[in-house]
């Protein structure tokens, strides 16, 4: 049984309810990392309620005072989830990333069962899932895998589902900041002046939080969501910020495991990632699968990197945004 925080009741049958207050519930996983803590600022500033399943409510003690109906479970517990989505007027949920996976993805495949599971015994009015693009491919994805998972075994719900597939996070450049003082962003784009899919995190969170609160729609959505930036100008927005001339360069394919290493990769478990970059280089990842709706980022790279510096500079960071 989950527990609840603050504002929350438990119903005779063991299924958790709001206090009627006449205002939109919305559950949101993953409330104590970036994206979805980012999702439950813009809900609770249009003035919804947002309902967060947290394994350690200690961690999410910030969001109950905000308001947040903080529920405690696991996410790999079917019951705890759709007990969470009993009531709610729609509702938010991703996978953790998981960056050295093991070769089967199983770490990623017990919550998609878990997943799978809750939102047929509880399917919500209107369902939001954070996936990625390349995800409609069924090979050749790397750790992007566990997303084509989700979608697959999410496609026949009883219930309006809309699949957000961002391009890479503009968040993932941050080491920019650092690495690139000595004029060199490093990079395992092939090609530095050819654009790719890439999208920020403040956007997922509006798109995702429009989704929810918005008009309702019938059947499946898929939406890709971002702009098109080359590496090119990321050094440049990354320059701009740090206050030097910045180039991008690449970094031989024979380098890969090496470079990777030395940020930290253990032996062996550098292939999801290079497997991702191997099928960005090829245009086998990539924007413009038909069938998807296309929205535009509207926060920059730059104004990304602005942000991050100004945090490192005088630490106004929310806890709450780290996973």
């Amino acid at each position: 049984m989950i527990k609840a925080v603050r504002n929350m009741r438990t119903l005779t049958d063991g299924h958790l309810a709001t206090e009627k207050t006449g205002e939109n519930m919305f559950l949101v996983m993953g409330i104590t990392g970036r994206t979805g803590g980012s999702i439950a600022r813009h809900l609770l500033a249009q003035g919804k309620r947002v309902r967060a399943l947290v394994r350690d409510r200690a961690r999410a003690s910030d969001w109950a005072l905000r308001g947040v109906d903080v529920v405690e479970g696991d996410m790999s517990d079917p019951n705890a989830i759709a007990e969470a989505l009993a009531g709610v007027d729609g509702a938010f949920i991703m996978l953790p990333p998981v960056y050295m996976p093991s070769r089967d993805f199983s770490e990623s495949r017990v919550l998609i069962d878990a997943y799978s599971q809750a939102l047929r015994i509880t399917p919500p009015p209107r369902l939001v899932v954070l996936s990625s693009n390349g995800a409609e491919k069924t090979s050749g994805l790397g750790a992007i895998t566990p997303l084509s998972l989700l979608e697959r075994e999410l496609d026949d719900l009883p219930c309006p589902t809309a699949f957000i597939r961002p391009g890479s996070f503009y968040e993932n450049f941050l080491h920019g900041l650092q690495s690139a003082r000595d004029g060199v962003f490093a990079t395992f784009y092939a090609n530095t002046a050819e654009k790719q899919p890439m999208t920020a995190i403040e956007d997922i969170a509006a798109e995702a939080a429009k989704l929810l609160s918005s008009a309702a729609w019938i059947g499946k959505r898929v939406i890709e969501l971002g702009s098109m930036v080359s590496a090119d100008e990321i050094a440049a927005a990354l320059g701009a910020v740090i206050g030097r001339e910045v180039e991008a360069k690449s970094v031989p394919r024979e380098e890969w495991a090496g470079t990777l290493h030395a940020m930290g990769f253990p032996e062996g478990q550098t292939w999801a990632f290079e497997e991702i970059y191997d099928g960005v280089n090829a245009h086998w990842i990539g924007f413009g699968v038909d069938g998807t709706e296309q929205v535009e980022g509207t926060t920059s790279a730059r104004e990304v990197f602005s942000a991050a510096q100004e945090t490192a500079l005088h630490g106004t960071q929310d806890r709450s945004d780290f996973a």
